[in-house]
């Protein structure tokens, strides 16, 4: 019989860990809920885990009672689901969906292990812009959730190059195995097309600069296929800002831009088009649904097709305003200050 080697834990200079992978005690909340406790107190995520956004607001307004079926559109971590399926107490179910095959597996496990079986809890991996087939099987919905927000674990895990704030892949996109990833999507778009992309999905101020920039490293045959070259890249483009102005500016366009390419590599805009359009037709006779969006361009779609449908009879009522996380939560969990949830109400 073969001897299992020991694993030695990631060793890390200083108090505490910096980079993700040496997080271990993050990562794991059920053996070090003090770790985790402590981080989320000073205002940060804690590795490899997402904190859900407007629990109570969502709750409050989605008004679940035992026997209803539901609807979670964008699994992640699972946190919005859990506290959906205790409502329930046992009597109904909800789906949860996701494109992640990585980290929606993870969440499964999560769900599992807290009670929730095949009988109150079906996940399906799938995107949510086919949630018409969804109701091919299970029928229509008494409650649907849509939280539109990339999960913290994604962006935090540099191996997915979500974030300029860490070296890995200019990889970008929800679902790793299939599609082009944002490197090989700048090196097949033109110059033009960059701009645009940028301008439609981030309004990227510098966008013709940091496009010129960004074509011109590739053109000579310098590499863009990193967070940190492309971040690099955004910060030469900005070398004529005065030096008080630059440092705030660059991370301003690192952020805008990378939510640019990530929009446009998982097709975001088109995928909340079709969501939108299909959403009425799974819904039972007053259902209930709430979206949490996170910059303009999600919440102009949604604030229009809400308003245009009400008009049309199809919603009995809808949001006239957003509502937005407390100051409170904010302080905690900063990544929910640009929270804006609306809703709607089946006729």
């Amino acid at each position: 019989m073969e001897e299992k080697q020991h694993k030695r834990r990631v060793h890390y200079s200083g108090k505490y860990p910096k980079k993700f992978e040496e997080k271990y005690k993050e990562k794991d909340p059920e053996k070090y809920r003090e770790t985790v406790e402590r981080v989320i107190s000073k205002g940060s995520t804690p590795a490899g885990m997402h904190i859900s956004i407007m629990v109570n607001e969502i709750l409050d307004f989605l008004k679940i009672t035992p026997g209803m079926q539901g609807l979670d559109c964008t699994l992640g971590y699972g946190g919005h689901t859990m506290k959906m399926l205790e409502k329930l107490k046992g009597d109904g179910c909800i789906y949860g969906l996701d494109v992640d095959p990585i980290e929606s597996e993870k969440t499964v496990e999560r769900i599992r292990k807290a009670g929730f079986l095949e009988d109150s809890f079906k996940f399906r991996l799938i995107n949510f812009a086919n949630i018409d087939k969804v109701a091919e099987e299970a029928g229509r919905f008494d409650f649907v959730l849509a939280d539109l927000g990339v999960s913290s674990m994604q962006i935090d895990d540099p191996s997915r190059g979500f974030s300029y704030k860490t070296d890995g892949p200019l990889d970008l996109r929800l679902d790793p195995k299939h599609g082009e990833s944002a490197a090989e999507r700048l090196h097949k778009i033109t110059e033009q097309e960059f701009i645009g992309m940028m301008m439609e999905n981030s309004d990227e101020p510098y966008a013709e600069e940091i496009a010129e920039k960004v074509f011109g490293i590739m053109k000579k045959g310098g590499p863009m296929d990193t967070t940190t070259a492309l971040r690099n890249a955004i910060e030469s483009a900005l070398d004529k800002l005065p030096a008080e102005d630059k440092k705030e500016a660059v991370k301003k366009s690192c952020a805008r831009v990378f939510q640019a390419l990530r929009i446009d590599v998982n097709s975001e805009f088109e995928v909340l088009y079709s969501f939108l359009e299909k959403l009425p037709d799974i819904l039972n006779p007053g259902a209930r649904v709430a979206i949490l969006t996170f910059h303009s361009g999600e919440d102009r779609l949604v604030k229009k097709s809400f308003k245009a449908l009400k008009k049309a009879g199809v919603y009995s009522e809808v949001s006239d305003d957003v509502i937005r996380p407390s100051a409170e939560e904010c302080r905690l969990n900063p990544r929910s200050k640009s929270t804006k949830m609306r809703w709607a109400v089946r006729a």
